[in-house]
């Protein structure tokens, strides 16, 4: 079947599934492999679970059936679909990517364009070569905006995603230390994440660019690009992060001088496109940070920020001196193990456990087998998550403010069941 004609299905039907367990009803099934399953398998019963159609690539369970779409290769068609439902709808797409800071990012910019426009971004994390298709999929003749999330951890990843989302526009929120593992090293990062921007140099796309990254401004030096507008921080005193752009003030629910650049990139991209500056304030004042990201939890006796979602040592660093503000006599911090840093990852821990142990925190706490493995002086170090929780003493923590913040396989957002 050609794409045109998929795509005639797709149209009447919009709506797409790719797990039997929540099938949509009237929808189209997408058989997908993964590395311990065949999705093929699970054909007849997506059907006999409301889906109208299955795609599939495997002949061993194809039904001769007019439900049942034979391809040669289901991703790939799924890609192709997404793309081609692109070029169909023609509207302008935002691709983001970036070490740090990408959902908080995204969510800013969608929350503040949907002030004018029917603004579709990615969900969650979605963002690699399933997510991006979805996303893409999600869209439909009503929307006048979409807002693409990319994420790579190897090279061409990045390239492979603006392939399919065919971006008018891109923003890279930082370059970071993090995915080491697959990039090699910081210079790798950069080329790897600039795949956006050799991508909108060769389309005529335009780079929304952060003036105060030295390294962004030399990567579009040949580029189009729009800088973003100066926001000034202000009442760093607020636990909460205050900023003013054109003598505007909007105080957020973010917690970390880190998302100003992040704000920036929201409050410049909105008005790049119209929205107005006071419809900008009243959707950021709006938004609060959830999917444990800066989420600034009261639990009584102590405040939590909870960063548990991910981590790098970029992330981790900038965590700790925003958290270093003030007075630290009060303070108290669980840091969990940094994944995927490969043979940096040693360096990368140890580096990390002499920085924090600068600050003179109440208390350190350090979970993880590859913390446990650093040499330290202060911090108090736990090989696993259980043996942090038979250590644990809530009383420890009464009139504190505690900074919880660990890679994604660490959970450690656990350590508020123990309050």
């Amino acid at each position: 079947m050609e794409i045109k004609e998929l795509h005639q299905i797709f149209l009447q039907k919009k709506t797409i599934s790719t797990d039997t367990r929540n099938i949509i009803p009237d929808s189209i099934f997408f058989a997908l492999k993964g590395e311990n399953f065949d999705a093929n398998a699970f054909a007849k019963e997506a059907i006999e679970k409301g889906a109208s159609f299955v795609v599939m690539d495997n002949v061993s369970f194809w039904q001769d059936q007019s439900q049942y779409i034979l391809v040669e290769n289901v991703l790939q068609t799924l890609q192709d679909l997404a793309f081609f439902h692109r070029k169909y709808l023609n509207l302008p797409i935002i691709g983001l990517t970036g070490s740090n800071g990408k959902t908080t990012t995204k969510e800013l910019i969608h929350i503040v364009l949907s002030k004018r426009y029917e603004t579709v971004a990615t969900k969650g994390n979605l963002n690699n070569h399933i997510g991006v298709p979805l996303t893409l999929l999600s869209m439909g003749e009503e929307t006048a905006m979409g807002i693409v999330e990319m994420g790579a951890n190897h090279f061409g990843e990045i390239k492979s995603l603006c392939q399919i989302a065919s971006p008018d526009y891109g923003y890279i929120t930082n370059f970071g230390k993090a995915h080491l593992e697959g990039f090699g090293s910081l210079e790798g990062v950069v080329k790897a994440k600039s795949e956006l921007y050799d991508f909108l140099h060769a389309h005529e796309g335009i780079a929304f660019v952060n003036p105060k990254d030295s390294v962004q401004m030399s990567q579009t030096v040949h580029h189009k690009r729009i800088l973003l507008k100066e926001v000034e921080s202000v009442d760093v005193d607020s636990e909460f992060v205050v900023v003013k752009v054109d003598q505007i003030e909007i105080r957020t629910q973010l917690v970390g001088q880190y998302n100003v650049a992040n704000l920036a990139a929201a409050i410049s991209i909105g008005l790049h496109f119209g929205v107005n500056i006071s419809d900008i304030k009243t959707a950021i004042e709006s938004f609060k940070p959830d999917n444990k990201r800066s989420q600034l939890i009261d639990k009584g006796y102590c405040k939590i920020v909870l960063d548990a979602y991910n981590a790098n040592p970029s992330s981790m660093q900038a965590a700790l001196d925003n958290f270093s503000k003030g007075d630290v006599s009060h303070k108290v911090v669980i840091l969990g193990d940094m994944f995927e840093l490969g043979e940096s990852s040693g360096f990368e821990h140890q580096k990390l456990v002499d920085a924090v142990e600068q600050f003179s925190f109440h208390q350190i706490y350090l979970i993880g087998m590859r913390f446990n493995a650093t040499q330290r002086k202060m911090a108090q170090s736990f090989n696993t998550f259980e043996d942090f929780k038979d250590q644990f003493k809530s009383s420890d923590f009464q009139n504190q403010t505690v900074l919880i913040k660990g890679s994604r396989g660490m959970a450690l957002e656990r350590v508020l069941e123990l309050f």
